[in-house]
């Protein structure tokens, strides 16, 4: 039978027994194991909770599973991880944090994570959250990511809140350099009485920047979702921000986007809709036998994806 730990490893990291490459698995609070290769090396930091890691210049193909697990009630974990990608790299780093609070205290998880991505480097960051168990505490998440991108360099972020988190707040700074592309896909389930604010700030100050945000959200019974998003375009660049959301029960949902267009060749688009699920939509999934509530859940897993 796996433990507590175990299953929410792979919940939030696909971590089905100790993965193959470089990891680093923290549980709460403390290092509980990692493992390094010839091209990634990952260090405890000495004047603060977190961990370097560093990728070697020309790395392709590797993958770096850093996930936090917290299953104590009342441990509240912050830790500052600093990743650093060489030259013409190509990896992929899969984080995330899982909580299961049975009890009456708050359990939070703050990780202040900030990527160094050198010149014609790839990196794909996946991150997903999740929280889950009977206690009255709270189960919270405030993550921070800083990205400076060089010349030519990519990232993706795959951003993931699965359920059970009572409040978040999701804070992104992105600086892009010439050439350089950041691509944000944020998926985010909100119920209950639950809270989640996002906040995505880039600037696109190189020549050539791009960046694409997009958020999908879903908020259910009495839960609010605040989507917040600011690009400033510095030079000549492209940009897009978007934000669609669907809104359930008593839900609530706020939508700010926001672009500045700072050089006479910023070309920037922001978009956002928020609303219920459409009638029609519903009807047609009920005549293929479906309840309500089974079409529903069919909509918004459709939504997510």
């Amino acid at each position: 039978m796996q433990s507590v730990e175990q299953q929410l490893l792979k919940i939030i990291a696909d971590m089905d027994g100790t993965p193959e490459g470089a990891y680093n698995i923290r549980a709460n609070g403390t290092a509980a194991g990692r493992q390094t290769t010839a091209n990634i090396d990952i260090k405890s930091k000495t004047d603060k909770p977190g961990i370097d890691i560093v990728i070697r210049p020309g790395t392709k193909g590797e993958t770096v599973h850093i996930p936090v697990v917290i299953s104590q009630s009342g441990l509240n974990d912050l830790v500052y991880n600093d990743f650093y990608i060489g030259e013409n790299a190509d990896v992929t780093i899969m984080a995330g944090c899982g909580i299961h609070n049975c009890g009456d205290e708050e359990s939070r998880h703050d990780g202040i994570h900030t990527f160094y991505v050198g010149k014609n480097a790839h990196v794909k960051y996946i991150e997903r959250h999740y929280g889950e168990g009977d206690g009255t505490g709270g189960k919270n998440m405030n993550p921070t990511t800083v990205v400076h991108l060089d010349e030519g360099s990519e990232m993706e972020m795959e951003t993931t809140q699965i359920k059970g988190i009572d409040s978040t707040k999701r804070m992104t700074r992105a600086v892009v350099g010439k050439d350089a592309s950041l691509v944000i896909h944020e998926k985010l389930m909100t119920h209950g009485e639950q809270h989640a604010e996002t906040d995505f700030t880039v600037d696109l100050n190189g020549e050539n920047a791009g960046t694409n945000v997009v958020s999908r959200a879903v908020a259910k019974d009495r839960s609010t979702q605040v989507f917040r998003s600011n690009i400033n375009g510095n030079n000549l660049c492209n940009g897009h921000t978007e934000c669609d959301a669907i809104l359930m029960d008593q839900a609530k949902v706020c939508a700010i986007p926001e672009i500045n267009a700072n050089h006479l060749d910023a070309a920037l688009i922001h978009e956002a809709a928020i609303g219920k699920i459409a009638g029609e939509q519903l009807m047609k999934l009920m005549t293929l036998g479906l309840s309500e509530r089974e079409a529903e859940e069919e909509i918004v897993n459709g939504f997510l994806k």
